[in-house]
């Protein structure tokens, strides 16, 4: 009987010595795993910048070389020198900015004064009249695209840049961002707010603004994003030249019989430029923002 009970601690303290360190191997070959399948998608992202670097310093035949080339021969640095010279590379960049700019700040104010409304007044249809709204992102621009340049053609905002002013002024995205992160703001910091005498306007812009700072760094950063790689809007209603976004003057390097490709690839990676300053700028609040707005409590 004492034999007994000597060796069955033992063997019950042998048994898990050894579980752990095959828990452990699979743990670490699982993670090793997730991690190379991660380097091998973050590559293929990564590709398209690449060769589009890689494609703007190579001279205009060497872009769709057989077999492909992924080194230039000789790096052709003039071809950033050219693209200023050759075409109305500030006027694009101005335009584009101008509207990038406005467009986010007009969104962020509009998207964030309804969500306030939508989240913290009480009438009735509120829920039915958000859903309505809300499923407008499910219908397609291309659906209502002629009516409305019919209507700004008559307004007289055609080959305006209020034209894309006014198509995207307003959006339900941004509605719907910022109801879900003001949401997550404590109801009793507005009704205190209101004891003290504060108006609806005053917890907006003090209490409610200030608080949502990553909600409004993610839209800030995804209205500007879209805005600034626009191209069927500016397409369409701006005509003149002197109009021109960023996006549609690299078109003008693809005429009938030719495309220089090394210039357009060139005028890419400027145009990619002022996104990835914005984007390392305010990643932290991005991704906060983005994190923040699905969790209620």
């Amino acid at each position: 009987m004492s034999t007994d009970l000597v060796t069955t601690p033992d063997a019950h303290r042998a048994i898990p010595a050894t579980r752990p360190d095959r828990r452990s191997t699979a743990s670490r070959v699982g993670m090793a795993v997730v991690y190379s399948l991660l380097v091998v998608a973050a590559a293929g992202i990564l590709l398209p910048f690449y060769w589009m670097v890689v494609s703007s310093l190579k001279t205009n035949n060497e872009v769709f070389t057989v077999p492909i080339k992924w080194l230039p021969s000789e790096a052709q640095w003039q071809n950033y020198v050219e693209i200023w010279t050759r075409s109305n590379m500030v006027t694009w960049l101005k335009n584009t900015m101008i509207l990038s700019v406005v467009v986010t700040f007009l969104q962020v104010f509009t998207g964030s004064f309804a969500a306030y409304g939508f989240s913290r007044s009480r009438f009735p249809g509120r829920n039915l009249l958000f859903l309505l709204y809300i499923g407008t992102i499910a219908v397609p621009w291309q659906s209502y695209m002629i009516p409305q340049f019919v209507l700004l053609s008559d307004l007289g905002l055609s080959n305006t840049l209020w034209s894309i002013i006014a198509l995207q002024a307003f959006g339900a995205f941004g509605v719907f961002l910022m109801k879900q992160f003001f949401d997550t703001v404590p109801e009793e910091l507005s009704e205190a707010a209101r004891l003290d005498g504060l108006s609806e306007y005053g917890i907006y812009a003090r209490i409610m603004l200030p608080l949502s700072l990553p909600a409004i760094a993610s839209l800030t950063l995804l209205t500007f994003v879209n805005t600034w790689n626009d191209y069927l809007g500016p397409l369409i209603y701006l005509r003149d030249p002197s109009l021109w976004t960023i996006q549609i003057g690299l078109r003008s390097f693809i005429s009938q019989y030719n495309a220089e490709h090394a210039l357009i690839m060139t005028g890419a990676v400027l145009s990619v430029l002022p996104i990835i300053i914005v984007f390392l700028l305010g990643q932290r609040y991005f991704i906060e923002g983005l994190a923040s707005t699905g969790v209620k409590g």
